[in-house]
């Protein structure tokens, strides 16, 4: 039994320092960058390399995220229905109310909590539907910067808005402009710098064009599908 132990001490003990060794070489610090017209002009190429102006003419659009978050957007009404496990809201975007439909009476209380969950949810995850349209954002701030890798980027940072103020994203962009991935430094990540890939464009029946997988470390995907 003391053999076991040790076994499993010895296992448990490598496992942490396995993780330490790993955040230490996957954690990065958030580059410094450099504002003005040049990060402005490649913010306009990226959103124009996707379709900008088609997006901000799609009246409707639905998707599902990772299978588990449904949304049905009415982007002129500033509406969107969220369906998660058995609860479904329908949120106002633009002053956080909303409604809420269930099988069974709940408290105000119970109502104010599922809407408050329902807009978390769809801020986080509209993101990963329409991000490089946010880069002109109210609060937003762009730069251009160069990693230690040597590559070169484009740099937003969200200083208010959101569920999350402050989070910084370095976007890495093809010889279209067009986004191929992108490098966040965000507070519900662990990591600083994790690398998600935006691939798998699908073109809305506006044109606009929306990347469906987002892969981090070639394993991990933020699937998103049923987009219509």
């Amino acid at each position: 039994m003391k053999k076991l132990f040790r076994i499993l001490a010895v296992v448990f003990l490598t496992l942490i320092l396995g993780l330490f060794a790993f955040f230490l070489i996957k954690n990065e610090s958030l580059p410094e960058g450099t504002a003005g017209p040049e990060a402005d002009n490649l913010a306009i190429e990226m959103m124009e390399s996707l379709n900008k102006y088609a997006w901000d003419s799609t009246a409707n659009v639905s998707w599902t995220f990772k299978g588990i978050h449904h949304y049905e957007w009415n982007r002129t009404e500033n509406s969107v229905r969220v369906k998660w496990d058995e609860n479904e809201v329908l949120l106002n975007t633009d002053n956080q109310t909303g409604e809420v439909f269930l099988p069974i009476k709940i408290r105000p209380e119970g109502k104010e909590k599922l809407i408050s969950q329902a807009f978390k949810h769809f801020n986080n995850d509209s993101f990963w539907l329409y991000a490089p349209f946010k880069a002109f954002d109210p609060g937003t701030e762009r730069s251009l910067v160069t990693l230690k890798d040597g590559r070169e980027g484009l740099k937003i940072t969200y200083t208010s808005g959101g569920s999350t103020p402050g989070d910084s994203y370095v976007w890495f962009l093809d010889e279209n402009k067009r986004p191929i991935s992108v490098k966040m430094w965000v507070s519900i990540l662990p990591l600083g710098g994790m690398e998600f890939t935006w691939e798998n464009y699908l073109k809305l029946s506006s044109g606009a064009l929306i990347a469906q997988d987002h892969l981090l470390y070639n394993g991990v995907n933020i699937h998103i599908h049923n987009i219509e």
